[in-house]
């Protein structure tokens, strides 16, 4: 249990960059939202179906929140802002996989399926409402630039009113539609 706990955290917090850096929140939106949704499926079904309980997504996701307070007790300890880290809310879609779990009588196939989904559309919708209750992340990144910024990550303005393009509905579409067929090839895997 242990190994499969390390493991599946390790997937999940190597899935592109998995703390949001205020400095390039928005930028960076669309891509987290799909890794994140996918790993966190992938990792937490492989864990809850390993183990067999309802609950133990909830527990890995608050594993890896632990993680991503500790990473942002670092960078407050290097001067910066408390609001320069954004942990990412990966507990209540955890909590709706385990849900599902529970729901469907410990149904696999039902939780990647439903679970994965409900991951893949409610991710991007929980740290959207995160981001948005930081300050502004134009003024932090140009206040506190961190010294590894890579040219990719440099803050653009955001174009407002253009919802088609909108880092919300890229980020909840791709998610929800990635998030079933990579989580079933995971669970495909583990047995």
């Amino acid at each position: 249990i242990v190994v499969v706990a390390v493991n599946s955290t390790l997937l999940t917090i190597n899935a592109g960059d998995y703390i949001f850096y205020t400095d390039w929140a928005w930028t960076s939106f669309v891509v987290f939202s799909i890794s994140q949704s996918t790993m966190l499926a992938v990792g937490a079904i492989y864990y809850m179906l390993f183990t067999g309980v309802p609950g133990t997504a909830t527990y890995y996701a608050t594993i890896m929140t632990i993680y991503t307070w500790v990473a942002k007790g670092a960078w407050f300890a290097l001067g910066y802002p408390m609001d320069f880290v954004t942990v990412p809310i990966w507990i209540p879609s955890a909590m709706l996989l385990d849900l599902t779990y529970w729901a469907t009588r410990r149904n696999k196939h039902a939780a990647i399926i439903i679970g994965g989904t409900l991951i893949g559309l409610s991710l991007p919708m929980f740290n959207m409402i995160n981001l948005l209750l930081i300050r502004d992340p134009l003024e932090v990144a140009f206040k506190y630039p961190r010294p590894t910024l890579p040219p990719y990550m440099t803050p653009i303005e955001p174009q407002v009113g253009k919802f088609y393009n909108s880092p919300v509905a890229l980020g909840s579409g791709a998610g929800a539609v990635l998030t079933v067929p990579i989580a079933a090839l995971g669970a495909k895997l583990n047995t």
